[in-house]
């Protein structure tokens, strides 16, 4: 960036900075996240940095700032241990006190419920288990029935107490985790030694406590809070309490460290209150908070609530705003699909947020970029939220280029063939291309043609696809089985061996049921999904092939638009021509029907997150097996979400409509 830019950029950013300190710091009020804020301030730090004399003394950046920045046994748990859902606004909060009080009425309970609040701790959490008052066990969480035994390096925890107050028998669960002010020691030791800096506090703290050598556990100086009984032996001067709080004061009486910050209250909008003051307020403790643990008070309203295959339904963990951080749209670039339908991608300076670096961020549609006003050059703030495709949220037009233009939309496309003409579909927001034949999406389509969820060919990647259709030796799907090594041979990168690979993947591919073979071919508006139910109510491609408007629209979840370009594709004659073809080199087998009388039939299952043994199509395909439907999206309709590691808004929305949620040992289990 030019000197004479960077002045003004620099401006710029002094100007809404202090806009936004004034705001939080005076009015106690905020427009912007304290990330975004803190995005802006590393920006103009970095300005500064590289052009010295442009700082003053009034500078944001001149302020001084007060915020700090195998080997083990496995443990079967005597307690099963229990993770929380998770809601992220006021609308997820009143839905579930409102869930809350229609299940304690419909089991004749007319007790209204009352709520504790407690700070959700950013950290590990950890089982203790006490026999006459004596410390004899820690575990970790693990999987919720098996964790590892750690109890030489928690004893080295000075929080954690020894021998309690009382001789009791208890199992105690507590967060271990690291204060701001030890990380920040433990990162300057690493500074000194020229050795890279932890990022993460919680990966830090857990990462600890799994040292071999409880030496070092005891050198980092770990703190844990201690929050719940999940076992507890009465004793003749004593009582199981009676409700959450009562049980809080226990703990602390026994010589466990409570949390000093809980509170107690009757109505929702008082807890939304203390979740909004704790936004404000979080940065100012010694430790990290990522949100507030809300629970139904009453031991007696709890145990009549239970809870589901993974989470207490009394209980919910209200988190803080998704992380955001500001970014620069460095330029808006169309991206052509194996539809041809058109997607504007934004090409970010790239960023870390929620853990990772990110430099694209899809704008979805025309309309999307007309409403959000978003231009090449706007710095914009991004949020990601389990997500693993980051938003926009917002445009900060303060900081926008004087030379700026809103986006103009093309009407031509390279990418869409010779004349690039696109059109809008009509009754949607999307745009595609009017040549369904460019280079682009032959390839696009060529590739998902061979890819893992239709003919499944090893090694027919991007990359090969893009050679063999620029080199012309695929122009259609059934090009796919002419090829022959010699073909391979001209191509970079292919010897012998490997074109003879290609070629044996491709011959044990020639066998493939009707609903894959259907999802192949890229026919517009037919997925996974929909293949199935075709092929379940046709059962042969010859008969779906002379089906009607009207008979496809007795299929279930076929409308009349779906329908209408099912009737156009077999119509078309160059269709008919590469179906001919196609056949000849490939044979459709028996699709496999499902198993009866599975606890899958007929259920309506969605997918979301990392699964740890399973790829997101092993589980599909299990669903299918055992008559079951798998949806894209959440909705009322919904019977089961099966959520794995970084699920996101999908797992949001099934919370939020009262969903079952199962994990992979749960849905494996419900299989069996």
């Amino acid at each position: 960036m030019a000197e004479s830019k960077a002045r003004h950029r620099v401006e710029k950013l002094r100007e809404l900075i202090n806009y936004h300190r004034h705001l939080y710091h005076v009015e106690d009020r905020q427009e912007i996240s304290e990330q975004a804020l803190d995005s802006l301030k590393k920006e103009l730090y970095d300005l500064e940095k590289q052009y010295p004399e442009l700082v003053t003394a009034d500078s944001p950046t001149q302020r001084v700032a007060g915020k700090v920045a195998e080997g083990f046994k496995k443990v079967v748990h005597k307690v099963p241990q229990w993770s929380f859902n998770d809601a992220f606004s006021d609308e997820e909060m009143h839905e579930f006190d409102e869930r809350i009080k229609r299940m304690l009425k419909q089991k004749g309970i007319s007790k209204t419920p009352t709520y504790s609040c407690e700070l959700k701790i950013d950290g590990l959490k950890v089982i203790l288990e006490y026999e006459k008052g004596l410390l004899i066990r820690a575990a970790t969480r693990g999987d919720g029935n098996v964790g590892e035994d750690v109890t030489a390096n928690v004893r080295t925890i000075e929080s954690v107490p020894l021998k309690l107050t009382k001789s009791v028998d208890i199992i105690a669960e507590g967060e271990v985790y690291i204060s701001k002010r030890q990380f920040e020691v433990i990162n300057k030791e690493q500074r000194d030694k020229e050795e890279q800096e932890y990022a993460n506090p919680r990966n830090l703290a857990a990462g600890t406590l799994r040292q071999l050598d409880p030496s070092v556990v005891a050198e980092r100086k770990l703190s844990m809070f201690v929050y719940d009984i999940a076992q507890y032996t009465k004793v003749k001067d004593g009582v199981h309490p009676n409700n959450q709080i009562r049980e809080l004061e226990l703990l602390s009486k026994l010589g466990f460290k409570v949390n000093r910050h809980y509170a107690h209250f009757d109505k929702m909008n008082d807890v939304l209150h203390y979740w909004q003051q704790w936004q404000k307020k979080k940065d100012k403790e010694n430790y990290w908070i990522d949100g507030v643990v809300v629970k139904v008070n009453e031991v007696e309203l709890q145990e009549v609530l239970g809870y589901t295959g993974k989470a207490p339904r009394f209980a919910i963990a209200l988190k803080f705003p998704a992380e955001q951080v500001t970014t620069v749209v460095e330029d808006i670039v169309l991206q052509v699909g194996r539809t041809g339908v058109l997607t504007p991608v934004a090409h970010l300076r790239p960023v870390l947020v929620a853990g990772s670096t990110v430099s694209r961020a899809t704008l979805h549609n025309e309309d999307e970029i007309k409403r959000l006003d978003v231009r090449i050059g706007d710095t914009v703030i991004l949020q990601k939220s389990g997500d693993i495709i980051p938003d926009i949220v917002k445009v900060l037009k303060e900081l926008r280029p004087r030379d700026s233009k809103p986006y103009k939309w093309p009407m031509i496309v390279e990418a869409c063939g010779a004349e690039g003409e696109i059109e809008r579909i009509e009754g949607q927001a999307a745009w595609r291309c009017k040549n369904r034949n460019s280079f682009d999406q032959l390839v696009r389509r060529i590739e998902y043609f061979a890819s893992k969820k239709c003919f499944d060919i090893d090694g027919f990647g991007l990359k090969v696809t893009e050679q063999l259709v620029r080199a012309e030796l695929i122009q259609s799907f059934d090009d796919v089985f002419t090829l022959q090594k010699g073909d391979l041979l001209e191509l970079e990168g292919f010897a012998e061996l490997s074109a003879e690979n290609l070629l044996k993947a491709i011959d044990s591919a020639r066998e493939i049921t009707l609903p894959r073979f259907l999802t192949a071919l890229s026919m517009p508006q037919v997925g996974e999904e929909t293949a199935i139910d075709l092929t379940k109510h046709f059962n042969t491609l010859e008969s779906l092939q002379s089906a009607s408007i009207e008979d496809l629209q007795e299929v279930e979840g076929v409308g009349g638009v779906v329908a209408q370009e099912i009737v156009h594709y077999f119509a078309n004659l160059e269709h008919k021509k590469m179906l001919n073809r196609l056949l000849k080199y490939i044979k459709i087998k028996q699709f496999t029907t499902a198993i009866k009388d599975s606890k899958l039939a007929d259920k309506t299952v969605v997918i979301t997150g990392t699964l740890d043994t399973l790829s997101r199509d092993e589980a599909k395909a299990l669903v299918r097996k055992h008559g079951g439907k798998v949806a894209s999206s959440v909705s009322k309709n919904t019977d089961l979400v099966l959520a794995g590691e970084s699920a996101g808004s999908k797992l949001d929305k099934a919370k939020g409509l009262g969903v079952k949620v199962i994990n992979e040992q749960e849905f494996l289990n419900l299989l069996e």
